[in-house]
């Protein structure tokens, strides 16, 4: 070919190419807050504390009409294990009857319908019948797990083996606030988690049989004496056995990282979409969170017309997307439920099931295509 032929046509190639790169289109989000936006907003409990407000009036703000109260002492049941073949162990003092070495390391096993305990070098020590019970001496160290005040059951399940915490509730909260805040926060913030973290796990229904809950975000994140610090501790001790109280019962106190400037109604969040309203879990204005420093305060995604189309797929989008028209808002602007107008027809999809799809921090969302 003519090399002035082929420069001509390289040309014609990038001219055709121009309208078609000026017409790809993305969709924008921008929105607000990261996660459920229930109950307290930690960054706005941070933001309050900032401003000199004491853990009481920030806990009353957030749980409407609640008052603080103190509760008897009690123990709670953490999974930490679930289905695994064996626990290593040391640090008990006794277990199965048996008395044991603090210093040395121990291993439960499933043996038939119960549980056998070995020495670390295979000897037996007992056959444990359905659970094995290890005593701290002050605490349990689970190998590749980590350290537990109270006591350590072992028990044979469906799956294997299940290893729980079993331990008061204020040794609970003390691993909890740790991993839940931030321990260099104001001490007022801290106090404040800490009731909400004691409060939350007192009113949880049991999870199962064997354990009350997860030591994950399935229930709160728990880590034990790993978690705790000096002035975490300080926080516990502050508000030894106060509890949130709502006409004379411990209230559920949700809690999540960033409201966006303004917390949600229960009833329109994923912990229970479309469930009676909670009285004290209305959503209320958040006026010192920005000033608290979350990255979630406001936040942007960008997403291709192919990648908005097959994120939504899922969600029954008909067609090709054309337009997201949000129907319904909460307290907030959270979005309650949506329209996904596609090339085929259009689906309503609710708020959390439209930010689960997408990967959004939280419902808090405007959609434009640009």
């Amino acid at each position: 070919m003519h090399r002035g032929t082929r420069l001509l046509l390289a040309v014609l190639v990038c001219v055709l190419a121009l309208p078609a790169a000026a017409s790809a289109k993305v969709w924008v989000v921008k929105g607000a807050g990261f996660g459920h936006g229930v109950g307290m907003s930690q960054y706005g409990a941070y933001g309050y504390a900032k401003h000199g407000t004491k853990y009481d009036a920030i806990l009353a703000h957030y749980y409407m009409g609640t008052t603080l109260g103190t509760i008897p002492d009690q123990t709670v049941r953490v999974l930490l294990l679930d289905g695994v073949s064996k626990v290593n162990f040391s640090g008990a003092s006794a277990a199965c009857g048996a008395s044991l070495k603090p210093a040395k390391g121990y291993v439960a096993k499933r043996k038939g319908s119960g549980v056998a305990l070995r020495t670390k070098k295979g000897t037996l020590v007992a056959h444990c019948g359905g659970v094995v019970t290890a005593t701290g001496s002050p605490a349990v160290v689970i190998r590749g797990k980590g350290t537990y005040r109270g006591d350590v059951q072992v028990r044979a399940s469906s799956s294997g083996l299940d290893a729980i915490n079993v331990v008061g509730v204020e040794d609970y909260v003390r691993g909890v606030i740790g991993r839940e805040s931030v321990p260099s926060w104001p001490i007022e913030e801290l106090k404040a988690q800490a009731v909400a973290s004691r409060s939350f796990v007192v009113s949880a229904t049991a999870r199962g049989s064997t354990f009350d809950v997860f030591d994950d975000t399935r229930s709160q994140v728990y880590g034990g004496v790993g978690a705790e610090t000096a002035k975490t501790d300080q926080a516990v001790s502050a508000t030894h056995l106060q509890a949130v109280m709502y006409k004379g019962k411990v209230a559920q106190t949700f809690y999540f990282s960033t409201s966006g400037g303004h917390t949600e109604n229960n009833e329109f969040s994923s912990l229970g979409f479309g469930q009676p309203a909670i009285p004290y879990l209305r959503g209320v204005d958040d006026p010192y969170e920005a000033d608290a420093g979350s990255p979630y305060e406001h936040w942007k995604r960008k997403y291709s017309l192919g990648r908005m189309s097959s994120a939504l797929g899922g969600l029954g989008l008909r067609g090709k997307l054309r337009n997201i028209v949000v129907t319904q808002r909460g307290a907030s602007p959270r979005i309650v439920h949506a329209n996904l107008v596609g090339s085929g027809g259009t689906t309503t999809v609710t708020g959390p099931a439209l930010a689960g799809a997408l990967g959004l921090p939280d419902t808090w969302a405007f959609f434009k295509k640009k």
